[in-house]
């Protein structure tokens, strides 16, 4: 049996994971069953911050409660936890229940790190259907691509990344606030955008800008709603040569260098502009559920729009995704099953982590009720429904092998942002260096 390169950890030598040279005596199975009933722990390893993780030692408990196992949690930080991860695979001693970035899905299931759990999910109780569709279907994979096949885990949740903006912002100075039905085209948005850049003080320097986009996490949208991608349908060609996609890029770097709407480098020294958001400096700004709880304490209003349209009219934007997986070499794969089915999909899990205002149900009934509430911030919380339903996307590398290829683009994107460089050169520079990039990920397989 041929192993396949694991993608984004860049993990190697999984011999011991793959299940190459394990008997097939019967008798053996048998045993290794019956072993794995036995246990009545488990270790659930996941990534976040400190509300997501009080909100996952609540849900938790209540799981050990109602199934009578105790449940070791491995908690780490995000910058923490593909190391942590990796050292543990590598190690032999992968937790029983964990995190799956989209990007690593096809590499661990060829690789055999991750348990098949479609049986013991078509065994429970609850309605795969009343899962979003994009939620299950990141977790299926068929050996060849992603979206079809056996379920290799659950979404932990869905991130749509919706845009935000500054209510108080807008009411100050006097500019209609954004129509929740209808997105901003660049040029609408341009527009108000330089209204709301100002000088609030009167010292002569700008205080208060329109945007504040990091490049990395914002592209995409206005990328797609130009007509443009990075790669295409077949997974198998970069795309980003087009006239439609340098035109989307420049737009962006010209909101900083020409029109002068997103702060300057030297701006962005003192203070990035996250924090100029949190301040109340910034009228636009993405938003995700994740931010939910930390934004609560935001000292103004802000609220949630579609993103600006390009050439095709529409708004568009990437939804994200954590999966939780179980290891293939659990002790317990039943019971493990039902921890992901716990945090994913019960009504009692589900509540609790939305409650803790860290994500939006996974249920699409629960949702829908959630979203109805317009008392608590957002008020548009519909806004983050419509992206999941209709204009949200998978990032460029959810589906690819790697994500090498792709994190070649953002490597000398600086260049661009800095205005010494036209978005349509860079294109016709990078293009080549991902599509070899792109070719050797499809080839290793």
């Amino acid at each position: 049996m041929r192993l396949k390169k694991l993608g984004l950890l860049g993990l190697v030598s999984f011999a011991f994971l793959s299940g190459c040279g394990v008997s097939n005596n019967s008798t053996n199975n048998e045993s290794a069953t019956s072993k794995k009933e036995e246990a009545s722990s488990l270790t659930f390893m996941f990534r976040g911050g400190e509300d997501e993780k009080k909100a996952y030692e609540a849900a938790i408990k209540k799981f050990e409660e109602n199934e009578n196992v105790s449940v070791e949690i491995i908690a780490t930080d995000a910058d923490q936890y593909a190391t942590k991860l990796q050292a543990a695979i590598s190690g032999g001693n992968v937790p029983d229940v964990f995190y799956i970035e989209q990007s690593n899905l096809m590499a661990y299931v060829d690789n055999g790190v991750l348990l098949d759990i479609t049986k013991y999910i078509e065994e429970s109780d609850f309605d795969l259907d009343n899962i979003w569709e994009y939620g299950s279907e990141s977790y299926r994979y068929d050996g060849e691509q992603v979206g079809t096949g056996p379920l290799y885990g659950l979404p932990k949740d869905l991130g749509p990344f919706a845009l935000g903006y500054n209510k108080d912002m807008f009411e100050k100075a006097g500019v209609e606030l954004p129509d929740p039905d209808k997105p901003y085209s660049w040029d609408e948005f341009l527009e108000v955008s330089k209204a709301l850049t100002l000088d609030t003080n009167g010292d002569g320097q700008l205080d208060q800008w329109g945007t504040g986009f990091n490049i990395n996490w914002s592209l995409q949208a206005f990328v797609w709603s130009n007509g443009a991608d990075f790669i295409n349908d077949s997974m198998d060609k970069v795309t980003v040569d087009t006239p439609e996609f340098a035109e989307a890029l420049q737009y962006l770097a010209d909101l900083q260098n020409v029109h002068e709407v997103t702060p300057s480098i030297s701006d962005a020294q003192t203070l990035d502009t996250y924090q100029r958001w949190m301040n109340g400096e910034i009228a636009f700004f993405p938003v995700g559920p994740w931010d939910m709880s930390t934004y609560d304490k935001l000292p103004f209003e802000y609220d949630l729009m579609p993103w600006p349209a390009g050439k095709t009219g529409q708004s568009a934007t990437w939804i994200g995704s954590l999966g939780i997986g179980v290891s293939s070499k659990t002790q317990a794969p039943e019971k493990a099953a039902k921890l992901v089915e716990y945090l994913s999909a019960s009504v009692e899990g589900q509540q609790q982590l939305v409650d803790a205002k860290i994500q939006i149900p996974n249920l699409i009934d629960m949702a829908n009720e959630w979203a109805s509430d317009t008392e608590s911030k957002p008020s548009n919380k519909q806004e983050f429904l419509d992206v999941v339903e209709e204009y949200g996307r998978a990032m460029p590398a959810a589906r690819t092998y790697n994500a090498e290829w792709y994190d070649e683009f953002f490597i000398n994107i600086q260049a661009v942002l800095d205005g010494d460089q036209t978005a349509a050169e860079y294109v016709a520079e990078v293009q080549p260096r991902m599509q070899q990039k792109l070719d050797a990920a499809n080839t290793n397989r």
